[in-house]
Parts: structure tokens; C-alpha cells; sequence
């Protein structure tokens, strides 16, 4: 069975070619803040600055808490950044997954270069910064004397298929935009539309009873739900729909393999 036809070929092609995109990750994490006074620093700096101003603003300015009768005044700003690091890491991979390859049209032509590791790439550049926004956030949670438990530790395991559905959705449309080029387009409108029809500013329970829950529709609402259930209120996840939640991000995962490896043949025809 080819790497291609593989039901698995997606995490063998991330095994096989880990060296190369260890090595590309880096690169475009440093080339992001090349030529700049603080480089890679900037990293760190941005996500306390975005928080510090979260916290000014809903806090202490609109005075906004989180859910009915709640009286903490940090509350609102923690939920708020954790939701906006899930989307953030989901939407920096998507949003430039329609130009992956029209961005790298050398790699086509002129050199035999897997393609396929192009998604790994922006997904693993995606990762380092929210891993640096989670980092931040445990640093402000300590500052609020905020208990760490052990069910922060399931963290990983909550993003993990998150990031399955990514890749499954950066592969297919990296191919789509070679033959499509107004996805882009269109896939930066569906951005604002997927972060507002998510409860990322407001919880759940303020939507009128029967409405919620097809904002589960929304890939993102079960993960940014499950990240502050095991980051701030310390609660176990939810397993079974998380297991669902798995079996589907895999399908995507796989179906987006397969079509990118089915068309690429035709990409150096189109570019």
C-alpha cells in the first residue's frame, strides 16, 4: 500500500519527514521576526499585551463578567483569551492554507520536494505561538493565585484531534486554492462568522435554551468549551463527545490527505 492510499499515511508522512519540517518550522518561526529589536521575543510580548488589554478593557471598562451573578473581575478576560487562543491557532492555519502552494511554486517545478509536509509546516508555526499564548495564560493565572490541578495535564489530549481536523482542513484546501483562486477570499469571511457563532465572548448559558447547541455545529465551540473546562474551572472533559469529536476530526484528517494526494499531480500543470 502506498504512502498516499495509507489509511494512516498522513501521520507516516509526519514521521518520515519530521527532520525537514522540524528544520521549516523553525525557520518560518524566526523569519517572522527577523530584522525586528526584540526577534523572537515578540512572540512572548504580543500575547501579554493582547491580555493586558483584554483584561483593561472588558474588565474594568465595560466591567463585563462571565455568566450571571459571577463577581470575579479577571474572569471574563481568562475565558475570553483562552477561547482566542483555540481560534487563533485554528485560524492562522486555515487562512493560509489556501496559498501554501501557490506561495511555494519552486517546490512544484523545479525540485522533488513532498508537498504534502506544507500543512505540517504552518500547523507546527500555528502551534509554537499558541503554546506561548497557553504559556502566558498559566503566568496570569498564577498571578491571580489561580490553583493549578491535574486536569490541566489533560490539555494535550483536548487539542489533539483539533489538530487532526486541522491538517485534514489544510490539505484540502491547499489543493483547492491551486485550482480555486478565490477561496481565500472566501475563507477569510468564514473565519469572522466561525469566531462569532462560537462562545468565544460570551458563554453558552447566555444563549436563549435550545439555541446552544447547535453552536456545536461550529468545529470550534467543543474544543474552546473543553479547553477552559480543563484550564480554569478544573473539570475532567467531556470523553464521549470527545471521542466522537476524534473519530470525525480523523475522517478529515484522512479525507483531506487523500484528495491533496490525489490532485497534486495536476498543480504544476495549473501554476
Amino acid at each position: 500500500m502506498s504512502l498516499s492510499s495509507s489509511l494512516f499515511g498522513f501521520v507516516l508522512c509526519l514521521k518520515q519527514h519530521y527532520p525537514l519540517i522540524f528544520r521549516m518550522i523553525k525557520r518560518e518561526v524566526i523569519g517572522r521576526y527577523r530584522g525586528s529589536f526584540f526577534g523572537l521575543l515578540w512572540s512572548f510580548i504580543t500575547p501579554i499585551i493582547m491580555l493586558t488589554i483584554y483584561t483593561f478593557v472588558f474588565s474594568f471598562v465595560f466591567k463585563a463578567r462571565w455568566g450571571v451573578g459571577n463577581s470575579d473581575p479577571y474572569e471574563f478576560a481568562v475565558m475570553l483569551f483562552s477561547g482566542l487562543i483555540v481560534f487563533n491557532l485554528f485560524a492562522e492555519s486555515i487562512t493560509r492554507a489556501p496559498a501554501l502552494i501557490l506561495s511555494n511554486v519552486n517546490y512544484v517545478k523545479k525540485v522533488i520536494f513532498p508537498l504534502e509536509i506544507l500543512p505540517w509546516v504552518s500547523l507546527g508555526s500555528a502551534v509554537f505561538h499558541a503554546a506561548i499564548s497557553f504559556l502566558v495564560l498559566f503566568l496570569f493565572l498564577a498571578v491571580l493565585g489561580h490553583a493549578f490541578t491535574l486536569s490541566m495535564l489533560w490539555l494535550p489530549i483536548v487539542l489533539l484531534p483539533f489538530l487532526f481536523l486541522i491538517m485534514g482542513l489544510s490539505w484540502f484546501l491547499a489543493s483547492l486554492g491551486v485550482f480555486v483562486r478565490d477561496i481565500g477570499q472566501v475563507i477569510g469571511m468564514l473565519m469572522t462568522v466561525l469566531m462569532f457563532m462560537c462562545p468565544i465572548f460570551y458563554p453558552l448559558s447566555a444563549l436563549p435554551e435550545g439555541i446552544g447547541q447547535y453552536l456545536y455545529l461550529n468545529p470550534l465551540t467543543l474544543i474552546v468549551d473543553q479547553v477552559r473546562t480543563v484550564l480554569i474551572t478544573a473539570g475532567q472533559p467531556d470523553w464521549l463527545n470527545l471521542g466522537y469529536y476524534s473519530l470525525i476530526s480523523l475522517f478529515c484528517a484522512w479525507s483531506g490527505w487523500f484528495w491533496f494526494s490525489k490532485t497534486r499531480r495536476g498543480f504544476a500543470d495549473v501554476l
